[in-house]
């Protein structure tokens, strides 16, 4: 169970990499736009990097 959690995370983590740094790294919008994605990009990197710690966290004490 815990290897498909992982890969689930992996392939997220992955996704979000694709489909959030693509658009800032090769936007040709204003840099306005493309700070605010980033700013977006971000913030959803450390929530799921906060679930991963807490499904980690609450697995090993068991």
């Amino acid at each position: 169970m815990k290897w498909l959690v992982y890969t689930s995370f992996i392939i997220v983590f992955l996704a979000v990499t694709a489909f959030g740094i693509g658009p800032v790294v090769f936007a040709d919008g204003p840099t306005d736009e493309r700070i605010l994605t980033l700013i977006v990009v971000l913030v959803i990197y450390a929530m799921l990097a906060g679930c991963l710690i807490l499904y980690r966290k609450r697995n090993i004490m068991k």
